[in-house]
């Protein structure tokens, strides 16, 4: 069950503490993008995250929006936001996540995923050996198969909940 435990759980992205990340050897940020930065039916980033994901490049970060979405869905972010994106990545099976720590030849222990699905993003981050950050979904609008991903992480949440390792709505950093 551990497999599925968040190194780091926020209400949303813009709770998270960039700064610590940075101290702690994080360069790299990896972004799930729905229910994470947008609801599933938006197709395009408002100011809030241009300006969030602005402030992370000063900082330093590499940003990348990591999506099992595809790349038509991708683009606009990508375009507006001036960012890398990995389209079709199949969380959470690791392959995506172990060509981008190549791609940007970065170690395991500079990267970290920032996403909403128990299943998909920490799973498969937690996989790979890099930092999970959870949040919480930012819609209750899910596509299909994120429904059923999220009857499921019910049940995970509830087995978690009975070891005292996870309790929704109850952050840490």
């Amino acid at each position: 069950m551990e497999i599925f435990l968040p190194d780091k759980y926020y209400k949303n992205i813009y709770e998270i503490n960039y700064q610590k990340l940075k101290e702690n050897g994080i360069k790299c940020l990896l972004f799930d993008l729905d229910n994470t930065l947008v609801p599933p039916h938006v197709d395009k980033p408002n100011k809030k995250i241009r300006d969030l994901f602005d402030n992370l490049k000063e900082l330093g970060f590499k940003v990348i929006i990591m999506s099992n979405s595809g790349k038509k869905r991708l683009t606009p972010f990508k375009d507006e936001l001036i960012i890398d994106c990995s389209a079709s990545s199949f969380k959470p099976l690791k392959k995506k996540f172990l060509k981008i720590l190549k791609e940007y030849k970065l170690d395991i222990s500079e990267t970290a995923i920032i996403g909403d699905q128990l299943l998909t993003d920490i799973l498969g981050g937690n996989r790979a050996g890099i930092t999970t950050i959870l949040v919480n979904p930012i819609s209750k609008k899910d596509i299909i198969y994120t429904k059923l991903n999220r009857k499921l992480e019910k049940f995970i949440e509830k087995r978690l909940l009975k070891k005292e390792l996870f309790n929704r709505g109850k952050y840490y950093d």
